[in-house]
Formats: C-alpha cells, structure tokens, sequence
C-alpha cells in the first residue's frame, strides 16, 4: 500500500473515537476481542468489525494462537502516522521561527524609531 494510501486509511480509522479507544487499549499490550469488548460500551461483534477496520488500515495486526485471536499495534501504521506528525511539527517550528524573527526586528525597528524621532 502507498503511504498516501496507508495515512488515507489510518486518519480515517482514526476518525472513530471507538476506534482511537480500541488503539488506546492495545498501546497497554495486546489483547483479544473478547478483552476490548469488555472495556467498551459495545458489543462484541461491533468491536470485531472496528478491528477489520484498523487492521485494513494497517494499524493493528492479529495473530492465530490455537483458538484465540490477539491483536496488537502494528509498528509500520504507527510509525507511518509519526512520520506524517513529523513533517508538519518540523512546518510549523520554522513558521514560528520565522514568526519569532520577524517580531524581534519589528520591535528593534520601533525601538530605533522612538529613540531617533524624525
């Protein structure tokens, strides 16, 4: 999957806040179904449909232990969705730089003019 595709998918999946809390849950470790069922108010089937939802978008994963079914974070989801963060924290530091040097030389102008009046 491209990563425009793969964050297209993940901020989407993010956009539930059952989803986000089903993400919350697994950051503490991994769990089953049955185990996030029980922390939401939800029902079982509907948590297993939010978890088809995460894991097309590449945030969790689920693996086949004899009959149960856990699901973790997928790191490339995570680390995808920080990368993206990344780029825009790194934007918006140098717009406040930029921010922040055109206000020390607005007050340095007025500093000048008050103290040499025309």
């Amino acid at each position: 999957m491209q990563t425009g595709t793969l964050l297209d998918s993940a901020f989407s999946a993010l956009a539930d806040p059952t989803r986000r809390a089903i993400l919350e849950r697994l950051a503490q470790g991994v769990a089953t179904v049955n185990e996030i069922a029980a922390r939401l108010p939800v029902s079982q089937p509907a948590v297993s449909r939010h978890l088809k939802v995460l894991e097309s978008a590449g945030l969790i994963e689920r693996r086949v232990e004899g009959n149960r079914r856990p699901c973790l974070l997928a790191p490339k989801g995570v680390e995808s969705i920080e990368a993206y963060m990344t780029l825009l924290r790194a934007a918006l530091e140098t717009n406040y730089a930029r921010l922040d040097r055109l206000l020390t030389t607005l007050q340095h102008e007025e500093k000048k003019s008050m103290e040499n009046p025309a």
